[in-house]
């Protein structure tokens, strides 16, 4: 069982920047692929950023250039950190945790934090 607690949402005006970070507790995520979700109000929640347990990455392609995703294996936390922040990036944003055990997926979700991102 994985437990992750995001954090570091807030309120913030256009072109500012937040960090988000989300801590992993009762596995290592070294071998979880990981990613950040984000949902916004009348919209279906869509993958932003995600980093495989080998480190390779993506990005959505509204936010490639402003959003970077990294992993510290060590302190067992992901981060999204968020910069030039627009107000179509105001969302409820998730940490995922994903991984295939003999055949079988695991999946666990953050809590959420809210990013506001005022014009």
């Amino acid at each position: 069982q994985v437990q992750l607690v995001d954090s570091g949402g807030g309120l913030v005006h256009a072109g500012g920047s937040l960090r988000l970070s989300c801590a992993a507790s009762g596995r290592a995520l070294s071998t979880y692929a990981m990613g950040w979700f984000r949902q916004a109000p009348g919209r279906q929640r869509e993958l932003v950023a995600g980093i495989t347990a080998f480190g390779g990455i993506n990005y959505l392609d509204a936010v490639k250039g402003r959003f970077n995703i990294s992993r510290d294996n060590a302190k067992n936390i992901i981060y999204l950190q968020m910069d030039s922040l627009k107000p179509e990036d105001t969302a409820a944003y998730y940490c995922n945790a994903k991984k295939r055990i003999l055949g079988a997926d695991y999946e666990y979700w953050g809590q959420g934090t809210q990013v506001t991102v005022s014009s």
